[in-house]
């Protein structure tokens, strides 16, 4: 058979496929971009566990306007060339692993068009609650192994260790940001342009 419909391509979104980080830009329409910022880099240092400081910012953010969130992705994110081509190339060997919220990144997921794992939002009369469940990387990983032979890693933040482990091989991507120090410690690869990664990721 084929060998290359055996292998799975685990994407991170925010930072990876995205330019943009997805919460600030959230943040600005409700004006409260410094609160979000210093909670999103207290979890990047280390300082707040992931799932704490999700749920944290989820609360502050809830009462963003869904349909302005929307049409801001749809505007401002911008998703690597390259990668993206990439995706669209495999659309059922691809897939989005993020801690972001589903109802939040929505118009950004239908862009990409490939299977997506995420948190879940809790919602009440329509209007967002808090986080229903915040998905853990790993599991994503882990569900895709009857289906794949081999899974390929692409991420760059903290969070994203958990699928570095599940995976079979992993690629740091500093595309965005300088990736996670523990992460490159877990990774096979080190990129830092989108072309270099799809390069990659046709050698593999």
């Amino acid at each position: 058979g084929d060998d290359s419909v055996r292998t799975a391509y685990c994407f991170d979104l925010d930072g990876t496929l995205t330019r943009q980080e997805l919460l600030p830009l959230i943040a600005s329409s409700v004006g409260l971009e410094d609160e979000i910022e210093v909670l999103t880099q207290a979890t990047i240092d280390g300082f707040l566990p992931f799932d704490k400081s999700f749920k944290l910012r989820v609360r502050l953010l809830r009462d963003a306007n869904l349909e302005w969130i929307h049409s801001a992705l749809r505007q401002q994110v911008e998703l690597d060339p390259h990668i993206q081509a990439f995706i669209s190339a495999r659309p059922r060997q691809c897939f989005v692993v993020t801690g972001n919220l589903d109802l939040w990144v929505e118009p950004v997921l239908e862009r990409l068009g490939v299977r997506s794992f995420t948190s879940r939002a809790r919602m009440r009369d329509g209007r967002l609650e808090g986080v229903e469940e915040i998905l853990h990387k790993g599991d994503a990983v882990t569900s895709l192994r009857g289906e794949f032979e081999r899974i390929v890693a692409v991420g760059e933040g903290m969070n994203d260790v958990p699928m570095f482990e599940a995976a079979d091989l992993r690629v740091a991507y500093g595309g965005v940001h300088v990736p996670n120090r523990v992460l490159t410690g877990l990774s096979d690869f080190v990129v830092h342009e989108g072309e270099a990664l799809c390069r990659l990721l046709n050698m593999l």
